[in-house]
């Protein structure tokens, strides 16, 4: 891959060379607001030069055919956590990305990319930076060092501390988790502090939610916004017009990121699944994203609330941002913004309405300056499309040409889907498996395997968690197999806990194989009637793909087909794990004879 990079490097280097003037001519334009009608587009270096280009252009302007084509603005997705996969908003039309939880280094990187304005195959990133949670809350379970709150008393202090880092916004964290995985989260009076902290030093509050009274008691503290809507089946009239009145006297935004409430109702993103053209752009690591959703199975009814509330917002004039939460299971970054568009519509907002919600709102309630927009002398950040989006919003997905500070991206698109191509015709490092299948030999207290780096303890505890996991190798079975014993504590403390036995076929714990030539895992449990988890890790993601499985006191032999864990490549295979968890306790399971094979 480090071919493929270079090449990429080098065609962005003609670009920035080359770039000079572009004519997009006969275009009709949506310019973040309204539809302007077909105009001359004159782009020139970095910026619009004039949106109603009536003269001569120079001879070495590039002059595009716009007739039946649409100009939007770059789209802003107004949610998203920027952690990998920087080059992929842009090919999507995704030219600024507002990240609501960073580190200090990833923040620093994201201003230091701002100041520069250099980097035209990625996203201009802005970040809230550190978020504000409790002790033990929603945001610390991730491995990453997090300062807390206790009190309101604190406030003024931590906001003081976040805009020393650079923090662009204030991001609260509001969540006390679910009856069966319940989170600390802030109490009221901090949280108001915190807003009230946030607006002494003028710097945006928004607020991530999950319920309707977090909600409306975020917005009644004065919260410019809410990060997040929340699933439910329905939400009484009451609680809708609270809600609502509470959003339009305090002036707020809502970002209700539909696409990962789809995922949290179990539904996948088909429309861009379906969608050959967007899909191409995927890497085998990067497409798995997509596929593996958090609901175990589709609940369309959970959808009900937050469309409804949507509705209302729009209807009462309160301003709607679409944001993905890319980052998350069922999401992607720059694709997914094409699907909550959609999204936007289906719960009422008109095509229009949610184009404004991708481009110039975003940019004005987050103060996002020359961008949102095309006008002259802003930045252009641009999307050439086929069709009418502004009346049929799926237009936004035929993508003719994209434009990041000025800098022409097809090429690089183009580059991409080759690269992903190749990609998939190539076959990946397979190991020699033995003829039996077996991947796992215990004996005197050790577990060897015929290739890769073996079989090793995993926990929550690499990340920050309490869990501990141990085993023991026992006593043949009636066949003459030995049985190795795992025994699990999983604790509190992550915000899905485990504990287990993993196993790496490659010569690191990062090295992909290629395991396509079997297609079942099998293997001998018993145990104490608990739920386990297969998990299978692939290159390039930091989320395992699980298969539950439940034991019984009873030997009994359990297959786990691959074309049944959602998302999985078995091509690009970096882990197979045997896990106790998240539900929290004691575990005691019994293995024997694991096998890869082919059925």
């Amino acid at each position: 891959m480090k071919t493929a990079s270079a090449l990429l490097f080098a065609l962005l280097l003609s670009a920035q060379a080359h770039a000079a003037s572009t004519l997009i001519e006969n275009v009709r334009v949506f310019d973040g607001e309204k539809y302007l009608g077909q105009r001359n587009v004159l782009i020139s270096g970095k910026k619009i030069k004039d949106i109603n280009f009536h003269g001569k252009a120079d001879r070495d302007t590039q002059v595009i055919d716009g007739r039946g084509r649409t100009l939007l603005p770059g789209l802003i997705d107004a949610h998203v956590h920027a952690f990998k996969d920087f080059e992929l908003a842009t090919l999507y039309g995704v030219t600024t990305e507002i990240d609501m939880f960073a580190a200090q280094p990833g923040l620093r990187e994201f201003n230091r990319n701002l100041q520069a304005q250099d980097v035209p195959r990625e996203a201009d990133i802005y970040s809230s930076g550190m978020l504000a949670t409790a002790p033990n809350g929603h945001g610390t379970e991730y491995g990453i060092a997090v300062e807390t709150l206790t009190q309101a008393s604190q406030a003024q202090a931590w906001v003081d501390a976040r805009i020393k880092e650079g923090s662009h916004f204030i991001k609260i964290v509001m969540e006390p988790g679910s009856p069966q995985h319940a989170v600390s989260s802030l109490d009221t009076e901090t949280v108001k502090a915190l807003i009230q902290a946030a607006h002494r030093r003028q710097k945006l509050a928004v607020v991530h939610i999950s319920n309707v009274q977090d909600a409306i008691t975020a917005l009644d503290a004065g919260a410019d916004g809410l990060a997040h809507l929340f699933v439910g089946k329905g939400i009484s009239a009451r609680e809708l017009q609270r809600l609502t009145d509470s959003a339009k006297r305090h002036h707020a935004f809502v970002i209700p990121t539909f696409t990962v409430l789809e995922s949290i109702a179990g539904i996948q993103s088909k429309e861009l699944l379906e969608d050959a053209q967007l899909s191409a752009l995927l890497s085998k690591a990067q497409l798995p994203a997509l596929k593996t959703v958090y609901g175990k199975s589709p609940d369309p009814d959970l959808l009900i609330a937050p469309k409804q509330v949507t509705a209302a917002l729009a209807a009462a004039g309160v301003s709607i941002l679409a944001g993905t939460d890319a980052g998350n299971s069922g999401t992607q970054y720059g694709i997914s913004i094409h699907r909550e568009l959609s999204a936007l519509v289906e719960a009422g907002l008109t095509p229009a309405a949610a184009l404004t919600a991708a481009t110039s709102a975003p940019a004005k309630r987050f103060h996002l300056a020359e961008r949102g927009r095309i006008a002259n002398g802003y930045l252009a950040d641009l999307l050439l499309v086929e069709g009418s989006p502004d009346q049929h919003i799926r237009d936004t997905k035929r993508i003719v040409e994209v434009w990041k500070h000025g800098f022409a991206l097809n090429e690089l698109r183009s580059q991409k889907a080759d690269i992903v191509l190749k990609e998939k015709q190539e076959t990946g490092n397979r190991p020699r498996l033995p003829a039996n299948g077996r991947i796992a030999t215990f004996s005197e207290q050790k577990i060897s395997s015929p290739f890769g780096m073996g079989w090793h303890t995993s926990s929550d505890a690499m990340l920050g968690g309490k869990s501990q996991i141990q085993y023991q190798v026992m006593d043949a079975q009636s066949d003459g197999d030995a049985v190795l014993r795992m025994s699990a504590k999983v604790n509190p403390g992550f915000a899905f806990p485990w504990a287990g036995l993993s196993f790496f076929p490659g010569q690191d714990q990062t090295q992909a194989v290629d395991l396509s030539q079997v297609n079942v895992l099998r293997l001998k449990i018993r145990g104490d009637g608990k739920m386990y988890s297969i998990a299978f890790s692939i290159r390039g993601s930091f989320i395992p793909l699980s298969y539950r499985i439940k034991s019984t006191q009873d030997w009994q032999e359990v297959s786990v087909p691959f074309n049944q864990v959602a998302g999985l490549d078995p091509t690009i295979i970096t882990a197979i794990a045997i896990n106790a968890g998240p539900e929290t306790g004691e575990y005691q399971l019994d293995i024997a004879d694991i096998r890869l094979l082919r059925e």
